[in-house]
């Protein structure tokens, strides 16, 4: 056999391969079809960049470098562990672990923190926990150990980084010193956005769940202003979430600067492909995210996920609440009260945000 045909059965044999990992059924040839279909669409992009990811677990693997082509089309197989159907013996033939998260979303509580998982999950070197676990900020868990928490993330391939998000690490006392004992080197993201927007934001949260059960609300005028001294009230946690500068101090006694990105959470939603390609660069990810990936849903007003010619995502309906409409005034005294907190937070983490 000539070296022409060789390379030429060894690609067919490989197109095989990866079409059989589409997690649907359907007859080979169509997957195969379907399979150089996407390869086509995604920017005429045959050899994919390979994906050297340093310091991962696995062992002599772990410095290995792997097309991205195969992590993107093994997505299915992981779902099938995801969802618990398969065995020990499988987990080993794949070579899959659950790892530790490499980087963690940290924050803040109604910034965006679940879109920014969603759409980070569409880079095949990445794989989402799906849940928040809550283990660094609920005592109870961070008792079950770390071992445990191990055992709460999916299952990956070694090469793959592994992300959770538990907006409340933010602001909870313990959660730095707990993180760093982990791993001292971690990345912290945290997607921000404007704290008089954020704090209405999760004021409506907590006002659709009580309406849910029936039961009456304060107004938020009521909660975020001090009857008596008619300041901003600070000791409504809303308000006191929003202050990013003084819980950010708190992590800096544990973590350097440079191991923390902000994200613009207002970005986020009208143009977020720039917020992805700037967290893939901070992640050492080739870039991978496209506009292909991204499409802007006119019935939902937001942007849905596109992660291949048959699968499309878009976030839960919760997403977008509309806001119920608060006095001017105290959207302006709220919005004087944070503007020197974000001047700070501006000059430390390097990045300022478009707020009034």
């Amino acid at each position: 056999m000539s070296a022409a045909e060789l390379q030429e059965n060894n690609t067919t044999g490989n197109v095989k391969h990866m079409a059989s990992l589409l997690p649907f059924r359907l007859p080979a040839q169509l997957k195969i079809i379907i399979f150089c279909f996407s390869l086509f669409l995604n920017d005429f992009n045959w050899l994919q960049p390979i994906c050297p990811i340093e310091g991962r677990l696995g062992g002599a693997r772990s410095q290995a470098e792997f097309p991205l082509r195969a992590l993107q089309f093994k997505r299915g197989l992981l779902h099938e562990f995801r969802k618990g159907n398969a065995s020990k013996d499988q987990v080993r033939l794949h070579d899959l672990v659950q790892q530790l998260p490499k980087a963690i979303i940290i924050g803040v509580r109604k910034g965006g923190t679940r879109a920014l998982l969603e759409m980070l999950n569409l880079h095949p070197a990445v794989v989402k926990a799906s849940q928040e676990i809550h283990f660094f900020d609920n005592d109870e868990n961070y008792g079950k150990g770390i071992e445990w928490y191990r055992k709460k993330m999916p299952f990956s391939y070694p090469q793959q980084i592994t992300i959770e998000k538990s907006p409340a690490y933010f602001i909870t006392e313990e959660v730095p010193e707990r993180i760093y004992k982990m791993n001292s080197s971690i990345k912290l993201l945290i997607i921000v956005r404007e704290p008089t927007t954020r704090a209405i934001s999760d004021y409506t949260q907590v006002l659709e769940g009580k309406e849910r059960k029936n039961k009456t609300y304060y107004k938020f005028e009521k909660l975020a202003i001090d009857p008596n001294t008619c300041e901003v009230n600070t000791k409504y946690k809303a308000v006191r979430t929003s202050i990013y500068t003084k819980h950010l101090e708190r992590w800096l006694k544990y973590f350097p600067i440079e191991q923390f990105h902000v994200v613009d959470g207002d970005r986020l939603i009208t143009e977020p492909l720039p917020e992805l390609q700037l967290v893939e660069k901070f992640l050492n990810l080739p870039p991978r995210i496209s506009q292909y990936n991204l499409y802007f849903n006119a019935t939902r007003g937001f942007y849905c996920l596109r992660f291949n010619i048959i699968f499309n995502k878009c976030l839960a309906g919760s997403k977008g609440r509309i806001h119920p409409e608060v006095d001017p005034s105290v959207i302006t005294k709220l919005r004087k009260f944070f503007h020197p907190f974000n001047q700070k937070f501006y000059q430390i983490t390097g990045r300022t945000l478009n707020w009034p």
